[in-house]
């Protein structure tokens, strides 16, 4: 691989789920460009084929949810990227229990089995990269997001044991902790969150989205897509274990 030239990742080969949309289609961008073979993986088929056919990938149409889709993806990618998610806006006492497993399934026994089978061709090779696109509800709660908070507070975890494990092959595992990023994900949210909080819709982004953080703007998935790429640079080979906050001073509070 060269890692002096405009394209650093030739010759690998990244996976990215939830690649269809927002963050992950930026991802499956950023690392296409960088040279690696991209695994298109979303559930949305014509997206995920139009922009695997754009950058030059392959898409895989598959349910999260369903472990078997799982477990058929292909297992010899040296970058992972667990991007796919999905959000409900509820207090506690009135989640539905189904999709409080659901979003389980998708946003942590999906990451877990994609790993299971990709790590032991990333030890192989003695070079691996996992990004986990996290947020900052890995790192903080809020109210109505019961299945989302706990999900990416697991997701935190297995990351920091990939992190541990992978070290002695070459592996690296991080997680990026975007605030409120202006994807589909956030803006179908917010009628949900106007209920929740008995605000208007239009209030919401600026007294509910941005109330926590310094930077009172909306994260582009571009922005999130360069940290990705950072992380499986060969310069990022000592960065592992981490949570990177990109969340315009919210945690810092």
């Amino acid at each position: 691989m060269d890692t002096t030239s405009a394209r650093p990742l030739d010759g690998r080969t990244a996976l990215v789920t939830g690649a269809a949309s927002g963050i992950g289609r930026a991802c499956a961008e950023a690392l296409a460009t960088a040279g690696a073979r991209v695994y298109v993986v979303d559930l949305a088929a014509d997206p995920a084929h139009r922009l695997a056919e754009r950058i030059g990938g392959v898409a895989h149409v598959a349910d999260l949810a369903d472990p078997e889709a799982v477990e058929a993806l292909p297992a010899d990618a040296d970058i992972v990227v667990n991007n796919a998610g999905l959000q409900h806006v509820a207090p506690v006492h009135e989640f539905p229990p189904d999709r409080f497993a659901l979003m389980q399934r998708v946003m942590v026994e999906a990451p877990f089995r994609i790993l299971r089978r990709t790590l032991p061709h990333m030890y192989a090779r003695g070079w691996g990269r996992v990004v986990n696109i996290s947020s900052v509800h890995g790192l903080r709660a809020s109210p109505f997001k019961s299945a989302y908070v706990t999900a990416k507070h697991a997701l935190e975890g297995l990351s920091k044991t990939v992190a541990l494990e992978g070290a002695p092959h070459g592996v690296t595992s991080n997680c990026i902790n975007p605030g409120y990023v202006r994807t589909p994900l956030v803006e179908h949210q917010i009628a949900d969150q106007a209920r929740a909080h008995g605000i208007p819709e239009e209030e919401v982004v600026e007294r509910v989205l941005l109330e926590r953080t310094a930077v009172k703007r909306l994260i582009e998935p571009e922005e999130v897509a360069r940290l990705a790429l950072h992380l499986c640079l060969p310069h990022a080979s000592s960065l592992t274990g981490a949570s990177l906050p990109l969340d315009g001073a919210w945690t810092a509070r």
